[in-house]
């Protein structure tokens, strides 16, 4: 089995309340007081408390074009990466040129080479470590990057691996655009990386937790509900009212699939680790999985603390999870475009 030795979540440096961000957004986007009172109350309804940006708030309006927003990607995401690998990578004993395998994610910004080739060689990982740069997966990576090591690592028992997530979700600000999905992904969506150090099973380190297993799920006729619309104008966030419903239709029986396979029940799991997808979401994984009120308690506070961070959101749930005592077993889970779904069991060590 592939065991899990750090997680290291990491917010940037420009901290700021909701009603700070929302502000600005009102100033911009509404042209009468009914549009500005729908931008505040959709904004106070996310459950978002706080967000973490990685520049000041008043650098946003000089974002113009995609080619721009693209650049400062590169030049803030980099130093992001960076602090959240050498933290993971302290906090586990191991040295860059130890990792064999780098699975990096982000849907927020593109390049070729993407940013995990600057990311390695600052680093100084070795020159034959195998990358796997994935963009796509959007909130979903997370869980899916910890399902993918532990599929590499199961074959090669001997390796390490490093999980690099970077979402900078601010520099996608949509400055002309009034649409619901913009509204709403403006009141919800922050910035944050986070880094994860595996081993494998042949490995002699002392892990945090185990993965015992995962499994994936994509729903049908689900493609235009959640994702991007790419175009010159950049990244412009697709987001409709229906993801609630394919949470009650499918989701239960995806998890029960997983749980089954290994012998177990619901009733087993010990902690819920869900991506802290915006209120309606996380209520629907509660009602779907006929969850107790706090079972999604520590989802609820990152997501007050700092907004939906993409694919390191239940990154960061996972962090606040790292301490537990040996044998208690978890379901790691998250929800991206497609509509897919990416599940991981783990036993805490």
């Amino acid at each position: 089995m592939t065991n899990l030795l750090s997680v290291a979540p990491l917010l940037p440096a420009y901290r700021y309340s909701q009603g700070e961000i929302t502000q600005p957004l009102v100033d911009a986007l509404s042209g009468d007081q009914q549009t500005s009172a729908v931008i505040r109350r959709i904004h106070d309804a996310t459950g978002v408390e706080y967000r973490s940006l990685v520049m000041h708030l008043d650098a946003y309006r000089q974002i113009n074009d995609f080619t721009h927003a693209n650049q400062l990607f590169r030049e803030h995401g980099l130093p992001l990466a960076l602090a959240a690998t050498r933290q993971a990578l302290d906090d586990a004993g191991v040295e860059p040129a130890d990792i064999d395998y780098l699975f990096f994610t982000t849907v927020t910004g593109v390049g070729a080479p993407s940013l995990d080739v600057e990311l390695a060689q600052a680093l100084g990982f070795r020159s034959d470590v195998k990358r796997i740069p994935s963009f796509g997966l959007g909130c979903a990576a997370g869980a899916a990057g910890i399902a993918r090591v532990n599929d590499l690592l199961r074959g090669d028992p001997g390796a390490l691996a490093a999980l690099v997530s970077v979402e900078l979700c601010s520099l996608t600000i949509q400055w002309d655009n009034a649409s619901m999905a913009n509204i709403v992904g403006t009141g919800l969506f922050g910035d944050g990386a986070s880094a994860l150090i595996f081993a494998g099973a042949d490995r002699a380190q002392q892990p945090i937790a185990s993965v015992l297993g995962s499994r994936s799920a994509l729903y049908p006729e689900s493609l235009e509900t959640i994702g991007w619309n790419i175009g010159t104008f950049g990244l412009r966030l697709m987001l409709t009212p229906a993801v609630p419903e394919l949470i009650h239709r499918h989701l239960a029986d995806d998890i029960d699939a997983l749980l089954s396979k290994h012998g177990l029940a619901r009733s087993d799991v010990n902690e819920w680790i869900a991506h802290p997808g915006g209120p309606r979401v996380l209520q629907a994984f509660t009602d779907s999985l006929e969850l107790a009120p706090g079972d999604l308690a520590t989802s609820w506070d990152v997501l007050a603390d700092s907004g939906n961070l993409s694919s390191s959101a239940v990154l960061h749930v996972l962090a606040r999870h790292s301490t537990k005592p040996a044998g208690h077993l978890g379901v790691l889970f998250a929800l991206g475009p497609g509509v897919s779904v990416e599940m991981v069991l783990l036993e805490w060590r």
